[in-house]
């Protein structure tokens, strides 16, 4: 398979690194007659910058987010939940400029994921990350159906290799209901909800996914089945440090650990006893605290039995591993327990194409490096087979 014209500059030649195949009785190497059936879990749209201020209701248009230019001729990004952020406009090298580039056209994306061994991928959003950057669930609303609107447009076509998921604001309970039954009736195969449905800091006056409130959304979505995905860096600014260190420990702290809250909701609840056929999964927040949160539920469980309501008819950690799964890039933590703690049909890979924190278009290194000590079944199931079950794909017989 010819790759794309790649330059790899000198930050990224890390990412050519592998330690090879060997052993491995099939690869995840594109062109191989013999590549694992990889389906790529998280990967993002690359919407057109003016999308929800041409398509939203009048009403709405002065309030989209949008790009400033200061009297220094500095740009800023602005919406109602973030606080301004200066634009980066300086062209960026090599692979890392190519990033910024490419997604827009889903033909493009088709010859990506074949360079990169990719049969399915899973669409999130990118610039419409910050459609839930609002305190007003409604407003959040409205920009989902654009989005919606769009992707169902451009993906539709190529639903059988590509699979945008439907955005939901879930603090509008009605509107994401209704929602909910248009998109299923347009052949969407899967939801992404916020990770928290009020945007913005933690009130304990804000509704969440443990009330009972939300019964009504869990069984619009059961009786659709459709899974529910908990993407990083929604329900709350994930830009919350600056100076030093910022860009890692906004990533760490307050992109990747957040979408820790949805799912504690739901398997402490009493949520998945209610719904049985629920099923949910946290993207691109890594695997490697799966194994402590699993216990840390159970010890609290346990532990604090006199403040626990409702009594539960299983542990915690029972409801995350029949319902949970989760996606990750590059994970060695998560990779090293995935089968010793019996999680290697819960984790699922993903390249996300085309961010800077993925692994494409070196996605066959990548693996390399991180899975040659798992069995192959569970690199069968890591790479393709759990995200196939999880999403309804259908997996090639063989």
């Amino acid at each position: 398979m010819t790759r794309t014209d790649v330059v790899v500059n000198e930050p990224n030649r890390w990412r050519l690194a592998t330690p090879g195949h060997a052993g491995w009785s099939r690869t995840a190497r594109p062109g191989d007659p013999r590549k694992y059936f990889m389906v790529s879990a998280d990967c993002h749209a690359n919407e057109p910058h003016d999308l929800w201020a041409t398509r939203i209701d009048e009403k709405y248009r002065h309030r989209v987010p949008k790009v400033i230019t200061d009297e220094n001729g500095v740009k800023w990004r602005v919406s109602e939940g973030y606080r301004p952020d200066r634009l980066r406009t300086d062209a960026l090298d090599g692979e890392d400029g190519l990033r910024q580039r490419v997604g827009a056209d889903p033909v493009e994306r088709l010859r990506h994921m074949d360079e990169d061994g990719i049969d399915i991928e899973v669409i999130f959003p990118n610039k419409g990350l910050a459609m839930w950057a609002t305190p007003d669930p409604v407003f959040a609303m409205a920009q989902c159906r654009v989005y919606n609107d769009w992707a169902h447009e451009i993906f539709g076509p190529f639903r059988n290799r590509i699979a945008p998921a439907a955005a939901l604001a879930t603090g509008d309970l009605e509107g994401s209901i209704a929602e909910v039954t248009r998109v299923a009736k347009l052949g969407f195969q899967l939801l992404t909800l916020p990770c928290k449905p009020i945007w913005g800091g933690h009130d304990v006056d804000h509704p969440n996914y443990n009330l009972p409130m939300f019964d009504p959304l869990w069984t619009v979505i059961q009786d659709a089945n459709l899974p529910v995905t908990f993407h990083v860096s929604t329900g709350r600014d994930p830009r919350a440090s600056r100076g030093n260190g910022g860009a890692v420990i906004n990533y760490v702290s307050h992109s990747l650990s957040p979408t820790i809250e949805p799912v504690a909701n739901l398997c402490a609840s009493g949520v998945f006893e209610r719904f049985p056929r629920l099923r949910v999964a946290t993207i691109e927040a890594g695997i490697g605290w799966i194994p402590w949160f699993l216990g840390a539920m159970d010890e609290a469980y346990r532990k604090h039995h006199f403040w626990v309501r409702p009594k539960l008819s299983h542990l915690p950690s029972e409801y995350y591993r029949e319902h949970c799964w989760a996606s990750f890039q590059e994970d060695p933590a998560g990779l090293a327990l995935a089968e010793p703690m019996g999680l290697a049909d819960r984790f699922m890979w993903g390249n996300d194409y085309p961010h800077h924190e993925g692994t494409w278009p070196h996605s066959a290194e990548a693996i390399e490096r991180t899975m040659g000590h798992l069995s192959e079944t569970a690199r069968a199931n890591v790479l393709g087979l759990n995200a196939a079950r999880f999403f309804g794909f259908e997996a090639p017989a063989t």
